[in-house]
């Protein structure tokens, strides 16, 4: 398995030939240094985000840099032992800086754009999660459980199987087939083309807004273990059986939190753009700009 400094580095070229060293020599310290550790290091309780871990060139590298790449980082690298991860990240930080710094002294016009337009979408990012955690409290879900479910009456579902098939001739064929005593499950394990074949078929339960109209129609008319068919779709040409009904109560709230959480979420971001966008005063300059002049890189300048 790489070494996790390879896997964090945003230069794979530097982690290869440097990452490997560096981290063995942070993870497994000489035995007499290790010694010496243990009778000198103590830890510190003055940490704060600008507590300085590390200098490149006399730039510094602080403890709240560090977790916020750590916060970024996929949950398969935060299940790290944490002195491992603590060494990867900072070996990463002072890659970055180190080329950061060499950069600096070519940037581009096309990286002053490139860094504006990243700055921006992190801040507008940043206010939408703002506006969004701000908006989910107990209350906000209680009254958007309520509004959608509360008074709810139980609703009906259904538990079908269907054999789906591309032509109208196929279905009329495999229908007339099970009539006559061929078993349904296997029919759709030989002929459906989707991924419920492998299951005979089977849809589970759901309720009819889940499917597509003509689908939800022919349910809606049938019996507890009646077979109709052909039935088209966009999808093709079904033969369906319906292995049973039952009523459903409303959800409980903590059934439904994760949903209506969602729900109050998107609406407060919905909201704040068209808020925001709304009280802006926007002036549009694009009067004579052809669309297509975004594929000239030439604007950009040179790298």
């Amino acid at each position: 398995m790489p070494k996790l400094t390879q896997l964090l580095a945003s230069v794979a070229v530097l982690a290869m030939v440097s990452g490997t060293a560096m981290a063995e020599e942070a993870k497994t310290p000489a035995p007499a240094d290790a010694a010496k550790a243990e009778t000198t290091a103590k830890p510190r309780t003055d940490l704060t985000a600008d507590t300085v871990v590390a200098t490149v060139n006399g730039q510094d590298i602080t403890l709240g840099m560090m977790q916020t790449v750590r916060d970024g980082l996929p949950a398969q690298y935060k299940s790290l032992g944490d002195e491992k991860l603590f060494n990867g990240i900072l070996e990463q930080l002072i890659q970055q800086t180190a080329l950061a710094q060499l950069e600096e002294k070519r940037i581009t016009q096309r990286d002053k754009i490139a860094l504006e337009v990243q700055k921006r979408a992190y801040l507008s990012g940043a206010m939408l999660n703002y506006t969004a955690d701000k908006a989910v409290t107990d209350e906000a879900v209680q009254k958007e459980y309520d509004a959608k479910y509360a008074k709810a009456a139980p609703t009906k579902e259904y538990h079908a199987a269907h054999i789906i098939v591309k032509t109208k001739e196929e279905a009329e064929k495999i229908k007339t087939e099970i009539d006559n005593g061929a078993d349904f499950a296997e029919e759709a394990k030989k002929n459906s083309f989707d991924g419920t074949a492998a299951n005979g078929g089977d849809l589970g339960w759901f309720k009819l807004d889940a499917m597509v109209k003509p689908f939800a129609d022919a349910v809606a008319g049938m019996k507890d273990g009646e077979i109709v068919g052909p039935i088209q779709t966009q999808y093709g040409w079904h033969v369906i059986k319906l292995i049973g009904t039952k009523m459903v109560d409303a959800p409980k709230l903590a059934d439904v939190r994760d949903e209506l959480e969602g729900d109050i979420r998107q609406a407060a971001v919905e909201k704040r753009v068209k808020d925001v966008v709304d009280g802006a005063k926007i002036e549009k300059m694009t009067d004579g700009i052809d669309p297509a002049v975004l594929k000239d890189q030439s604007i950009l300048g040179s790298n």
